[in-house]
Parts: structure tokens; C-alpha cells; sequence
């Protein structure tokens, strides 16, 4: 391909990438425009593995986010996120009827209305530093793409894939500096959120998910760190979410704690925001205790206080130190950065990053893990583009 070429197929992917994120964007905002032709989160529907390990191309956008902290044989402290978005350029039917019979593209193996993007992070505790990168292309001619059976999600060489019946994926990732390689093998079955699966954001019709997570996930291999390779294991989490609404008019973002704790418990918590700052009534979550018994949370059920903050060079104040209680399991934990600046200066900018846990269970010390999401503090937010 000429060097032509190929500047005209990146400028046509970065231009399709911006008006989907632009779409997005004008959601969260309160003037989404029509999502007729795609799919919609309405009702809660019998989710089935594998199939629901791949993509939902009938619906408008989906991710599937893994996050974890890591520990070198050496006893260094590591945490990663590896994100693939899916978004939709048009539903099936429109992509037909307009794009094919205007542009004369039905047999051009460029053409798909689908776009894939990643993200990568890592958190370097023993160096107190951060670094993220991003990919992006088109789901077409093995450029990225999804599926479920084996299960494989990819954008370039950045991937999640099946290893095997009941082996577990293989995770890989590479960008500023870091090489990831991982084995992740579940602890535990998925955990559907909200009501069966239906993760609700707004009182809207289609304003909601189909959202279920796998909180233990067990991975170890290699993160190659400036050459140098070392050798970690440690505990993820999945979180995978499809759907082709947005967030209610009045929601401006988000914070998400996902927490392992010690004792095999989990917390997943999403706090909505309004545009006055207070938590929204949809703001809920999931407990899952060290059986792997799930409890669906109302925005009642955990009071979260934000005790400290951090400025960024930009003057974006993000939350930094939070107080969870749950009085009806008698939990109360602090929950701390490793590091204070986690902030992926993306589109759009968040805060996403490894924390540390400590407090107590009916009155006995508790410790643990996990990750921190923090969205809308930057400014607008696209949509949901972003909500786990």
C-alpha cells in the first residue's frame, strides 16, 4: 500500500472514531440523537457463556475492561488495565441501505460499521509512575475485532484470547515502556449486576446495560519493564458491558470501585453524579461474599465520603480517598491510590487506577485490593462510552 494510501485509510478511521465519540459525547450532554436501529437494553435476557464472552454487534457500543494489581517475585507492586471498546458507525439495516448503495463499497474488504478501541495502563509503584497508551482501528481485514467461540477480542496486537476449554484467556499488551503477558484463569462464575444482568443507568427507556462481571480473576506471566523482564502474578477483575443508550440528562459522570477483599468478598460500586453534584438515585452495585453468593446494592446501601482529593497539571480535581461504609454488613473501609496521578489523558480524560483497601467486617481488620474509576471530572463525558 502507498504511503498515500495508507495516510487517507488513517485519516478516514481517526474522522469515524471522532463523530462516534462526538455522538457520545452529545448523549451525556442531554441531546442524544436517535438510536433507531440498534438494539436496546430493555429487559433483563437470559445471558448464556460463551456466547456472551463475544461481541453484540446489534447494539451501538460494549467493552470489556480488565483491571488488576500485580506483585513481582521480587516484591514489586504493579496494576494494569487493558480496555477494548466496541463502537457501532451505523446500525445493520442503515449500513445496507446508505452506506453500500451510495458509496458502491458492498465487496470492499475495508468496509465494516464497526470501529474497536484500547486502552493500557500500568502503574509502577517502585518508580511512582504511570503510563498508559491507545489503539485504535476498524473491524475489518483482521484489524480488530471480536468473537465468542473461541473467545478472542483484539485491536492490533492487543488482545484477550481463549486458551483452551476451562484454561482460561491469554491477555497481551504492549505500549510506553511495558510489555504485558498474562495467564488469567477465573476464580468464579460471572456475576450478572443490576436486575439479572440489567444494569439500569436513568429512568429512561434504554438507558441501561447488559452488565456482568467475573470480580477473581487469577493471572501471572510476565510485564517486560524497559527490556527487562519480570516476572508477576496477582488478581483481576472483568467487567463486561453492551448496550446502545447513554447516561439521564441530568448525569454528568461516574466513580466505580471495584474491591477484592481478603476474606473472598467483593464489592462492586458505580456512583452516579448530577450535574449539581449529588449522587443520582441509579448509582448501585453488587456484593458477592466469599462464597460467590451475589447481593444486587441500591444507592442506600453503601454511603461513600470523599476524604482527600488530587489536583492534576490542568486544574481537574479528582476525588482521592474514600471512605465506604455498608452498615447492614457491618463494613467500613478506606480505600487509598497507590498512586495519585492514574489519570489517562484520553478522549475523554479519566482517573483510572490501583488502590489499596483497610477497615473492618463486624468489628474484625479487613485488607484488600482493587480499582478506582473516575469519570466527568475532566468535562464532558461520552456517553456511555465509558460506564462499566
Amino acid at each position: 500500500m502507498s504511503v498515500r494510501l495508507q495516510a487517507l485509510a488513517a485519516a478516514m478511521l481517526a474522522l469515524s472514531a471522532s463523530c462516534a465519540l462526538a455522538d457520545m459525547s452529545r448523549q451525556a450532554a442531554g441531546t442524544s440523537r436517535t438510536v433507531a436501529g440498534y438494539a436496546q437494553a430493555l429487559v433483563p435476557l437470559p445471558l448464556q457463556f460463551p456466547r456472551d464472552q463475544g461481541p453484540h454487534p446489534d447494539y451501538r457500543q460494549e467493552w470489556w475492561y480488565l483491571t488488576g494489581n500485580l506483585d513481582s517475585t521480587a516484591g514489586e507492586r504493579f496494576g494494569f488495565e487493558l480496555t477494548i471498546f466496541r463502537f457501532a458507525l451505523a446500525p445493520a439495516a442503515l449500513r445496507t441501505a446508505a452506506v453500500g448503495s451510495t458509496l458502491g463499497m458492498e465487496s470492499s474488504p475495508w468496509r465494516t460499521r464497526q470501529i474497536y478501541l484500547g486502552h493500557f495502563a500500568v502503574t509502577d509503584v517502585a518508580r511512582q509512575r504511570f503510563r498508559y497508551s491507545t489503539k485504535l482501528a476498524r473491524g475489518a481485514l483482521g484489524l480488530a475485532g471480536a468473537q465468542a467461540d473461541p473467545f478472542r477480542v483484539w485491536v492490533g496486537n492487543w488482545q484477550m484470547e481463549s486458551m483452551g476449554e476451562d484454561s482460561g484467556w491469554r491477555v497481551q499488551a504492549a505500549g510506553q515502556g511495558y510489555v504485558l503477558s498474562l495467564a488469567a484463569r477465573p476464580l468464579m462464575p460471572p456475576v450478572l449486576n443490576g436486575e439479572r444482568g440489567l444494569s439500569r443507568k436513568s429512568g429512561e427507556p434504554g438507558n441501561a446495560t447488559y452488565y456482568y462481571s467475573i470480580p477473581r480473576v487469577s493471572v501471572q506471566g510476565t510485564l517486560v519493564r524497559d527490556g527487562r523482564p519480570v516476572q508477576v502474578h496477582g488478581l483481576a477483575w472483568l467487567d463486561r458491558e453492551w448496550g446502545s443508550g447513554s447516561l439521564g440528562p441530568r448525569e454528568t459522570g461516574w466513580d466505580w470501585f471495584g474491591v477484592q477483599l481478603g476474606d473472598g468478598s467483593c464489592l462492586m460500586f458505580y456512583s452516579l453524579r448530577d450535574r449539581d453534584g449529588a449522587e443520582d438515585p441509579y448509582s448501585a452495585g453488587t456484593w458477592v461474599d466469599s462464597q460467590g453468593r451475589a447481593r444486587p446494592l441500591s444507592r442506600s446501601d453503601v454511603r461513600i465520603e470523599v476524604l482527600g482529593y488530587w489536583t492534576d497539571a490542568g486544574g481537574t480535581r479528582y476525588p482521592a480517598r474514600w471512605r465506604l461504609a455498608m452498615p447492614a454488613l457491618g463494613l467500613d473501609i478506606t480505600v487509598r491510590p497507590v498512586l495519585a496521578d492514574q489519570e489517562l489523558v484520553t478522549s475523554p480524560r479519566y482517573w483510572e487506577g490501583a488502590v489499596d483497601v483497610s477497615g473492618t467486617r463486624a468489628g474484625r481488620p479487613v485488607a484488600g485490593r482493587g480499582y478506582v474509576e473516575l469519570v466527568g471530572y475532566a468535562g464532558a463525558t461520552p456517553g456511555s462510552a465509558g460506564i462499566r
